[in-house]
């Protein structure tokens, strides 16, 4: 198979456009990145995404274990010449690793393709085997819409915030990359709620936001019940999904399922 020279290469390895590969190279990032995280040297890490491991051998002198979850093989064969001992290589497909994830008591760091940022965050949450806390480099705007405020709320926002508490602990320069991608990173922190996976709530939520310009009470069934609810909290009969808090959310959910 002939190979397209103009495709971007780093350390013999050349990049795949396909894998959304975009390795964070900016030295004061990395350093950065491992001071916001309080390690213990009995942490069990699981790596998303750690291509040539310039976050993880940093993060191997700080832990008693990484294990790596590594898609491209050739990216994966050249980090295990890099590795000691405590970490571990997995070729891999993250998602389906975290389906069938039994790790005991973990952590997760992660520098994801944006085009999966979402499945991965939604498979880590949902998971019976949650982690402790995450750290994710993802896009900006995706950043900031999953820590909006009542106003500029989204499905994307309550449905986090539902399952985590998350926090913007940082910005990241595009030109912290190689290749650069077109947009500019956020480094997010997500710690977990200790709450029980919830289809039915998710599935109001997705319903309230299914046309967002929309009155609250078009989105929703039993209108009348919402009327009613808007009325009892001092809200606007034309009141969107946007400006409900996640409290609002869970009490509307409480009252509409009710016999």
């Amino acid at each position: 198979m002939s190979r397209n020279f103009s495709t971007p290469k780093k350390d013999g390895i050349f990049l795949k456009k396909r894998l959304g590969q975009n390795l964070l190279t900016d030295k004061n990032i990395i350093k950065k990145i491992i001071n916001s995280i309080t390690f213990d040297k009995n942490d069990t890490v699981l790596e998303i995404g750690p291509g040539l491991g310039a976050i993880t051998l940093e993060m191997s002198l700080k832990v008693k274990k990484i294990v790596c979850v590594e898609k491209d093989k050739d990216m994966a064969e050249e980090l295990k010449k890099k590795v000691g001992d405590n970490v571990e290589i997995i070729n891999a497909n993250a998602l389906d690793f975290i389906k069938d994830n039994h790790l005991k008591k973990y952590r997760v760091v992660a520098n994801i393709p944006y085009y999966i940022t979402s499945p991965i965050i939604r498979g880590l949450l949902e998971s019976k085997n949650y982690p402790e806390d995450i750290y994710l480099m993802i896009q900006k705007e995706v950043g900031q819409r999953i820590c909006a405020k009542p106003g500029d709320m989204s499905l994307l926002s309550v449905s986090v915030q539902y399952y985590a508490t998350p926090k913007i602990l940082f910005n990241v320069s595009k030109n912290s990359f190689f290749p650069s991608p077109k947009v500019d990173s956020v480094f997010i922190q997500l710690k977990p709620k200790k709450v029980p996976q919830n289809d039915d709530f998710l599935k109001l939520v997705k319903m309230g936001f299914s046309h967002p310009r929309k009155k609250l009470t078009n989105n929703l069934e039993n209108k009348e019940v919402v009327e009613n609810w808007l009325k009892k909290n001092n809200m606007s009969a034309g009141e969107r999904a946007e400006n409900l808090t996640l409290g609002q959310w869970e009490d509307l959910f409480n009252l509409m399922k009710k016999p």
